[in-house]
This record gives C-alpha cells, structure tokens and sequence, in this order.
C-alpha cells in the first residue's frame, strides 16, 4: 500500500511539475521567420569571396546543407570549404526567429578558430531579407561593428548572404559574400 500511495504521489508531482514548466515556458509553433528560414533549406554549391582591406578577393568554393530541425523551429546550415592547400575547413550555423520579439538570432562556429559569433536582428522583419548585426559576447571587448544580410533571388536558386564591416562614421565595406546555388 505504501508503494502505491508513493507511486501515485510521485505521478501527481511530475505532472505538476511539467504543468508549471508548460505554464512557465508554452510551446510556440514556427512562425513568418521560420517560413522564410525553410526556404533556404536544401543542398547547395558555394561560392565565398573574402575582400581584403588590400588586395584582390579571394575565392573559395564549397558546398552548402540547410535543414530545418527542432521540430521546424530552426534552420542549420552545414557549410564545407575547400581550401587552396587541398584541405577541407567547416562551419555551422544554427539561426531561428523569435515571433514574440520579432528578431532572428544565429550562432556561428567553425573548424578555424575556437571562438563563436552571435548575431541578431533588430526586430524589423519585411518578410524577405534576414539583417543580422554582430552581438558581443564580452561587452567589455565588443570587437567589430559588422551586419549581414541575407536573402533569395532567382526564384529560390540563389541565397546570397553578405556580411559587412562599419566603420566609425557608419560606411559598411563588403567582407565577405557567400553565393549559394541551389544543387
């Protein structure tokens, strides 16, 4: 009987327990900027083009895949870059958009180095184009003032992404463009 009774006390408190939690934290289903993010799930070819404060651009090329995972709430994106020396680096992202603050965040984290960046948008969504700005992750060390935007053209075949330096006065210089072409 007492096995019973601690059973059934055990059952009533964790159904509590994720009462309070669905309570604290509800679900929410994907919404506008989830819908744009699937359009640029896929398998894709790529083209990076680093622009050098001096110099001529430099070109690499690689490939691309996009999927939507956590049940459609987040886009990652796989990204593969073979180097002039014959070896592969990667990269991954993870990007997702909050409806309530209308906002996309993105992580970024690749073979190169063993930092992370994080981006996000203002909270101004048009529907088509995902602006991100650089987020310090130590605000005493807020390193530079970047934004990239990304968006499709061609029907879906093409998502160009496109990250930006700003200087002091506010002028952006092109860094680096990503072109991704549709496998």
């Amino acid at each position: 009987m007492r096995t019973l009774i601690a059973f059934l006390a055990f059952v009533a408190i964790t159904a509590s327990a994720q009462e309070t939690h669905r309570t604290y934290e509800p679900a929410n289903a994907p919404g506008a900027g989830q819908k744009l993010l699937a359009q640029f799930a896929g398998d894709w070819d790529l083209v990076k083009t680093f622009f050098p404060m001096n110099g001529n651009p430099i070109v690499t090329k690689g490939s691309c895949r996009q999927s939507m995972i956590q049940d459609g709430k987040f886009l990652q994106s796989d990204f593969t870059f073979l180097n002039d020396d014959g070896t592969n680096s990667t990269g991954t992202g993870i990007s997702g958009f909050d409806a309530k603050a209308n906002r996309f965040t993105t992580v970024w984290y690749d073979s190169r180095q063993t930092t992370m960046s994080i981006r996000q948008s203002d909270g101004t969504f048009d529907g088509r184009n995902v602006v991100l700005w650089a987020t310090a992750l130590d605000p005493d060390r807020p390193g530079r003032k970047t934004v990239a935007r990304a968006h499709l053209e061609e029907n879906g075949r093409l998502l160009l992404h496109r990250h930006f330096l700003i200087d002091d006065k506010g002028n952006e210089r092109m860094m680096i463009e990503l072109r991704l072409i549709r496998k």
